[in-house]
This record gives structure tokens, sequence and C-alpha cells, in this order.
């Protein structure tokens, strides 16, 4: 395989080695196998559900430890708003209101998303706005007939030219709420729920990942609600913000397995998906980090649940943490006796859900230590889990890896083999997914910063194949940011209701009730 002077310089520039180019290529030409299902994690097997009681004493050991730590809300924020939309994209290349009623167009049976958003529509958070800009740009508006002007208010509400260009906004700048005195976007609701679990002397540590292009818009957007937020919540606000590197860019190959070169002669890489994120997570120095995305938001009104939760996974959090730092400063000291390795193996096998090697207490002394400290000395996450009612996601599994041991792993179904009848019967059997409602420690118990890098399987990564101008290719995204980037971390699942998890996929998941309010 030719790679050219021009070549190597570009690999360069974007960070990258040659040596890290030619494995990403290896990858296409061995392609990646599908992980081995042992079975779905449920209750008793993976699981940990909170009794009221125990839910209330996890949120208060972390509200008395908050004080003395440092805590951050990490969002990922880059994603388009262009797919929320996707359906009033195709009403707009398909809809012709000269030729047919609104009524007509309604009764195809691929207009279901449309009749849903028609009928929601002036319970939609931007209806006022958008109605407002439509009755401006076209001034004989109401002259309209029905059809007409549903399409000039969605072309008003996606497009350019005079229009309000939502179908190119990121999520996090989109209105998503409106309440009696205001209209907020998820970016404004983040800063309302950080205030209310991650504050510390007053003041709440925020971090979004974003594109280069939509910097500004985020910076406006907080220097617009600052003031209001900061006085409704008395919560200042340290916001910093970061982009996907490049270094974490994929090459795209042919179907033969050759860079794909675009008409200049380049070399097409591609972003390495949201996987490639963990380098932005490393580069995050806090005690405690709370993951969720961008569109996972509720109207006011429901977050007092969300937000004991919330304190509850840190709470569970700190508590395990607390013992693994305990266990690991005594293993600098001496051998536990034989009473203490019991507890320990317990600890392991029904806190951390890590299997031990069955001849582990044939061990040495020396191999049972080092054992042990590198089963302990990692970095911790508890993710919460929901009821899996027919959600896209990723679900807990327990797996066999590569080497033969099992493990509890947060799966995607790309990485199964749904062909395989035995493999899909035990993806079925899930009864959890993962809404990404994940508290993460990212220190060991010297008070030294891991290197998440270091935890991360590479062999959890996943090939996709894309169209570019009419060309199949394929591409590598590398193993995602709740997969495969943390998938040598101890991982702790915890089931949380599904009032906690209210993402919007579509523009009218803005209906559902977690959405709607008009009284603050």
């Amino acid at each position: 395989m030719h790679i050219s002077d021009k070549d190597i310089k570009q690999i360069k520039s974007k960070g990258l080695t040659v040596e890290h180019v030619m494995q990403q290529i290896e990858i296409f030409k061995n392609d990646i196998p599908f992980v081995n299902l042992r079975e779905a994690a449920t209750f008793d097997n993976g699981i940990v559900g909170l009794e009221t009681t125990e839910l209330m004493e996890l949120a208060k050991i972390y509200d008395e430890k908050l004080e003395k730590i440092d805590a951050v809300k990490f969002i990922p924020a880059s994603g388009a708003a262009s797919r929320m939309f996707r359906e009033l994209f195709r009403f707009l290349d398909n809809y012709d209101f000269s030729k047919e009623s609104i009524n007509s167009y309604l009764n195809y049976e691929k207009a279901t998303a449309i009749r849903l958003f028609l009928i929601g529509l002036e319970k939609l958070p931007f209806y006022d706005i958008v109605l407002v800009a439509t009755k401006k740009k076209y001034p004989r508006f109401e002259d309209f007939s029905e059809g007409e002007q549903l399409y000039a208010f969605v072309k008003t509400m996606l497009k350019n030219g005079n229009g309000l260009n939502y179908g190119v906004f990121p999520k996090g700048l989109l209105p998503f709420h409106k309440y009696s005195d205001s209209v907020n976007t998820a970016f404004e609701e983040h800063l309302h729920e950080a205030s209310r679990y991650s504050t510390k002397n007053g003041k709440a540590k925020l971090h979004f990942t974003v594109s280069k292009e939509h910097l500004t818009g985020f910076k406006q957007e907080f220097e617009r609600v600052k003031k209001i937020v900061e006085e409704k919540t008395h919560t200042s606000f340290d916001i910093s913000y970061s982009f996907q590197k490049e270094s974490t860019d994929t090459i795209a190959v042919t179907m033969k397995n050759e860079p794909f070169r675009k008409e200049d002669g380049s070399i097409l890489f591609r972003p390495g998906g949201h996987g490639a994120l963990i380098e932005n997570l490393n580069d995050i120095d806090a005690d405690i980090v709370f993951i969720k995305n961008i569109d996972n938001v509720v109207v006011r009104k429901y977050q007092d649940e969300l937000t004991i939760y919330k304190k509850a996974l840190a709470g569970k959090l700190i508590m395990i943490q607390n013992r693994v730092f305990s266990i690991l400063e005594s293993l600098d000291v001496n051998m536990p006796d034989e009473e203490e390795m019991s507890e320990i193996r317990k600890f392991l096998t029904d806190e951390l859900n890590i299997i031990m090697p069955v001849d582990f207490e044939k061990f040495s002394d020396y191999y049972k230590r080092e054992y042990l400290q590198e089963a302990l000395n990692r970095p911790i996450r508890v993710c919460g889990m929901v009821l899996n009612e027919g959600e896209p996601g990723g679900g807990p599994f327990w797996i066999k890896n590569d080497r033969g041991n099992i493990e509890l792993q947060i799966i995607e179904s790309a990485q199964i083999d749904i062909k395989n009848p035995r493999q899909f019967e035990k993806m079925q059997g899930a009864t959890h997914f993962n809404p990404v409602d994940i508290v993460c420690a990212m220190k060991n118990y010297k008070e030294e910063k891991f290197n998440l890098l270091d935890f991360v399987e590479p062999k959890l990564s996943f090939i996709t194949k894309k169209s570019i101008n009419g060309t199949s290719v394929k591409a590598l995204e590398l193993p995602g940011l709740w997969n495969g980037a943390m998938a040598k971390w101890i991982s702790i699942f915890v089931e949380v209701p599904l009032t906690t998890f209210n993402p919007v996929k579509t523009v009218n998941d803005l209906l559902k009730s977690a959405h709607q309010n008009t009284i603050f």
C-alpha cells in the first residue's frame, strides 16, 4: 500500500502518525469480531435497584461530600438538529401544496410523523417564534391554504434566507421548553439542572463538547441567559468548551481496504464518533464528573426526582470509591489476613461485578496482591440503567472477552451478531438499557489523575458503511464513549426511573409530557 510524502504530510497535520493510520487499515482488513454475549444483565445479576431509604442515604453521602470535592458536568453537545427534523425535510421535498391538499398528503402511510407534528404544532416551544417569522416572510400568510401555511411554516423554521435556519442548529441551541416567562434552549436547561446537584460554594462547573463552527453561538447563548439563570438559581456558572480533536479522526477506505481519496487526491478522514470524546474527558480535572447528553433534559417541574437520583448515583460512587481506596492503601502496607481476603473477594464479586479467577486461592501472596491492585486501581463509573421499553441505546450485558474473561459491559446492538440465533436470543433478553446517565471518578487512591486512554478497549471499535458521492466506503468509529472507551473501568449499574430519560431524537419528542410545561 503506497503512502506518498503528501499523504505523510497530511497525516502529520492531523496529529496522527503513519503507524497509527496503518493500524486502522489493518482493523478494516481483519474486520472487528462481534462480542460474545453470555447473558443480559438483570436485577441480582449486574443491576442494582435502590429502595427509597437507600436512595436518600446515598444522596446524603454525596451532599455531605460535595463541599470537599470538585464536581463537573460533562455534556457532549456537538450533535446537529438535522436528524431531529428529518421527516420535516422530507415533507418539504415531497409535498406540493399546488397539487394536493394537506389532508390528502397526510393520508399517506409514511406521513405519520407529519400528522403528529401538525396535531401538536401549537404546543411546540418555538411555535410562536416561528409563526412570527413566517408571517414576516410571507405577508399574505393568512390567505394561504392550510397546506401552504404548513409548508411556509416548516420552510421558515428549517431553511435560511429570511428563515430561522433551525435545520443546521446544534441541538443545544434550539428552543426546547416553554415557560410562562421564557423559552429555554437545551443549553439553558442544563445550567438549571447543574445548579441542583453539582454546585460547590455557589458555583457550578459545566463542560460542553461542541463543533468549532457553533462555539460562538454557545458563548452568545450563555451571555444571553447568564444573569437570568444566576438570579433564578442563586448559582454562578463556570462554563468551558472543547472540540473533538482532529487526532481522533479515522481513515475511510474503499471496499478493497485501500485509502479512499477525495477528488484532489488527499486521503479522506472522518470524525471518529463520540468515542473520540474520551480524549476530552481525559483533559477534565475533577473528583467527580457527571456525563449526560445535551438533548436529555426535562422541564423543571420534573427535576426533583431527577436530582435525587443524580445525587444517589454520585453517593454510590463515593461509597464504592472509599472502599476501593481503603483496600488499595492497605495492600501497600501488608497482605490481608484470611478473613479480610474473604471480605475483599465478596466486595469485588458482589459490589464491583468482577469475576475472580477460580484458582485465586492458589495464587502466591505476591500474585494475589498484584491481581487485586490491577483489578481495583482503575477509574470507576456508576451508570444509570432504565427499563427497556423499546427505546434505542446500548444495554448492559455480561460478555466473554477474547482473553476468556467474563466482564460486565455496555454493548450496542451493532456489536452483536443478530444473525446468530443464540446471540440474538440473549440480546432480546435485555431488561434495561443505558440512557447515558453516568457518574465518574477518574483519580486513583493517591489523588493522581488516571490516563483514561489506558483503559480503552480498541477491539470494541465499529466498522460502518457510508456512501461518498455514490461510492461505497468503509468508515471506522472509535470505541463508544460509554462502551469500549470505558471497557476497562470498574462499572456499577444502578436502575433509575424512566422519567430521568427524555432525549429529543425527533421534533415530536418535544410534545411529550417531560418537555411540556406552561407554568413556572
